[in-house]
């Protein structure tokens, strides 16, 4: 009796592994969690207190699994009104920017020319615009959306 129970559970279970891939994988394909909410999104503008540019948190899970959200900045300076510049907390260092109208267009700065502020940054550095990048961390491949175009004093 015990082991007629045993394999029943055993049937259920691999039975329940064996649906969760494709799921999950059709989940990270729509840049959905595994736990159904977005991959990724950016919060609204806020102007900093005491500095003269405006950021908004990107909010992404590096994995389909990831409990919670990591986060890096998307700052923008008046003073350089064309572009929106991506900020990694983690490494405290700019990665890339984007065109205030991007047209779903990045710039991501190779690895050694990303510096702790924009003015360390030469113009030169940042290349032409392409395909946005993955998400940071991610282990999928999955692209990285680019903020809605839109500016915070609209």
């Amino acid at each position: 009796m015990k082991t007629g129970r045993y394999r029943l559970a055993m049937l259920v279970l691999l039975a329940a592994i064996s649906f969760v891939p494709a799921d999950v994988t059709a989940q990270a394909q729509q840049g959905m969690s595994s736990y159904g909410s977005p991959r990724q999104y950016y919060s609204g503008w806020s102007k900093h207190p005491t500095r003269d540019y405006h950021f908004r948190r990107m909010y992404y899970k590096p994995t389909v699994n990831y409990v919670g959200y990591k986060h890096h900045y998307v700052i923008y300076y008046p003073t350089q009104p064309k572009h929106c510049y991506f900020y990694n907390p983690y490494k405290k260092s700019y990665w890339g920017r984007c065109a205030i109208e991007h047209g779903g267009l990045y710039s991501m700065l190779a690895q050694e020319d990303r510096r702790p502020t924009v003015q360390e940054i030469p113009e030169s550095a940042f290349p032409p615009p392409s395909d946005p990048p993955f998400i940071p961390d991610g282990q999928d491949g999955l692209r990285m959306d680019l903020p809605p175009d839109d500016l915070p004093f609209q």
